[in-house]
């Protein structure tokens, strides 16, 4: 089978890429640039729990080090603190968002993908066309090395701006300017190291433009970057308007003096919010940014690209191992249900809360605890939680296996991400749950309680294990078995069948053979009904 071709050395593409070796599938990664990253302080990148523990899993020793973890969160509303959250203490009601350099996370997935055999990076490489015939597709490039490239699929992961959505004629519609923010990394000394702090409506706004609101992140070695909302239709932010604006607001923080600072780097940060029309069509896919914008209200449209990376590669990757023959419709079929619809609906909830958030005062300001709700939305988007920022569920996906009578209900709907749980694994070792994930197998977890506290010897061959064993040994795609002392709302003996992107398949009570295979055929995409895989023409 000849390789994946991955449009753009991006952090989507380069994570893709990473994602599609760790499962066996070689791709090759067209870059446009020279393989080198400029190195911007003020465009940093915030990952939420599930997307830093994707890149480190792909990247490995080339992760240590990268970013800084927020020690706490601080909600500000001209002099009143509205809240506070601290991450990382037993019982935390959350975990602590990793706030890094783009170009550092860029910088780490390169140095892991220089170390795979199965990634060829082609650098200044320019897609101009793409023909696609029944059993793959060529796509040419043109530069110093301009040549005819070979794949099975392809991968548009090449920005807002993207060649390969344009080639294959998806539209893009959207709004432009939802939103503006000047820009600024600093070294300096805050009141509050280590913590994030979003400052609404600032008691010290004397010159403009100034905006409303204010959010300052802290990075490593005392950085931070600090991000002023602007006003629509506001005049260029000149360097002099900039450094006033950065004066003002370290007095404002620091007692009213302004604290020595070494400023880094500047810029504006425009937020669009845009959709593609389609993720799929034929062999050629949209990832990240060629597929979607969004980033108004503290959200960040990178995760979201990372969660397209993680979907669509175990979907490429068991696709790719059928080798020449078609493979299921469904299946790939299921990466636009499942990621566009999750888009969208952050994109629904971004465009109904913008007017609350930005109107602008009128009655809204004088409704009781109208602050403290905008104050939990703006959290929930810098956060990553509620309709603007959680991980998104598939629960309406096609692959979703129909209810039975033996499903029951745990911490996890079905679609949703699973909670990382301690683990013991067929070797008798212990690990987080989501250590297991991306390496285009099912887990099946079983719940027993107890088995934390014995050697693995002692239970693995009594009684349910036997059953499950063969049961999983015989379902239609590799699997493995693993044993949790505990879950979320699981009781004993709840068994959890989980997709190779850590998201929850079904929940049963018992070992139930029949209905688990079941299951795990739906995850799977499904054969035709007279057994034989055929290719949907859906998005083709």
């Amino acid at each position: 089978m000849d390789p994946v071709i991955v449009v753009g050395a991006g952090p989507v593409g380069l994570t893709l890429s990473l994602a599609l070796a760790r499962q066996g599938v070689p791709s090759v990664v067209l870059d446009e640039g020279p393989g080198k990253d400029e190195q911007r302080p003020a465009r940093t990148v915030v990952l939420r729990e599930d997307t830093a523990a994707l890149v480190e899993r792909l990247t490995g020793p080339a992760f240590d080090g990268i970013g800084t973890r927020w020690t706490g969160w601080r909600s500000l509303r001209r002099k009143q603190e509205m809240r506070a959250l601290t991450f990382g203490e037993p019982g935390a009601p959350m975990p602590a968002p990793l706030h890094v350099a783009q170009h550092d996370l860029t910088g780490a997935l390169r140095a892991a993908v220089a170390h795979e055999r199965l990634i060829k990076v082609a650098v200044d490489s320019r897609l101009d066309s793409i023909e696609e015939e029944r059993t793959g597709l060529t796509a040419h490039t043109r530069g110093p090395k301009g040549t005819w490239w070979r794949g099975s699929y392809l991968v548009g992961c090449d920005g807002p701006r993207s060649t390969v959505r344009k080639l294959l004629d998806i539209r893009f519609p959207g709004r432009t300017a939802v939103e503006r923010h000047a820009v600024a990394a600093l070294r300096t000394e805050l009141p509050w190291p280590g913590e994030a702090l979003l400052h609404r409506s600032p008691p010290w706004r004397t010159s403009g433009p100034s905006g409303s609101e204010v959010v300052g992140r802290p990075l490593a070695d005392g950085v931070w970057r600090l991000d002023w909302l602007l006003p629509p239709r506001s005049d260029l932010v000149t360097p002099d308007v900039l450094v006033t604006r950065i004066r003002e607001t370290l007095a404002g923080w620091c007692g009213g003096s302004t604290p020595p600072y070494e400023l880094l780097d500047t810029g504006v940060h425009t937020v669009h919010h845009r959709l593609a029309r389609r993720w799929r069509v034929g062999r050629a896919f949209l990832a990240g940014d060629a597929a979607h914008l969004l980033g108004a209200l503290g959200t960040q449209g990178l995760d979201e690209g990372l969660r397209d990376a993680d979907n669509l590669a175990w979907k490429l990757a068991l696709a790719w191992h059928e080798g020449p023959r078609p493979v299921p419709g469904t299946l790939l079929d299921s990466y636009q249900a499942e990621r566009r619809a999750v888009v969208a609906g952050r994109l629904r909830a971004a465009d109904q809360a913008l007017p609350i958030l930005r109107g602008g005062g009128g009655l809204r300001s004088y409704v009781p605890g109208s602050a403290r709700g905008h104050d939990a939305l703006l959290t929930d988007g810098h956060l990553g939680h509620g309709p603007l920022g959680a991980p998104g569920a598939y629960a309406d996906s096609p692959l979703a296996p129909e209810r039975t009578e033996s499903q029951v209900e745990v911490g996890t709907a079905p679609g949703a991400p699973i909670a990382d749980v301690r683990v013991t694994a067929p070797d008798g070792s212990f690990a987080r749950l989501r250590d297991r994930l991306g390496l285009g197998q099912l887990l099946v977890v079983l719940v027993a309680p107890g088995t934390g506290v014995w050697e693995r010897k002692h239970w693995v061959s009594a009684g349910l294990m036997p059953r499950l064993a063969a049961a999983v040994t015989a379902l239609p795609h590799e699997a493995e078995l693993l044993v949790a002392e505990s879950y979320p709302e699981a009781a004993a003996h709840t068994v959890l069948l989980i997709r190779p992107d850590g998201h929850l398949v079904t929940a049963l009570s018992g070992v139930r053979p029949a209905e688990l295979y079941e299951a795990a055929r739906t995850a799977l995409g499904g054969p035709a009904p007279d057994g034989e895989p055929v290719e949907s023409a859906a998005g083709a």
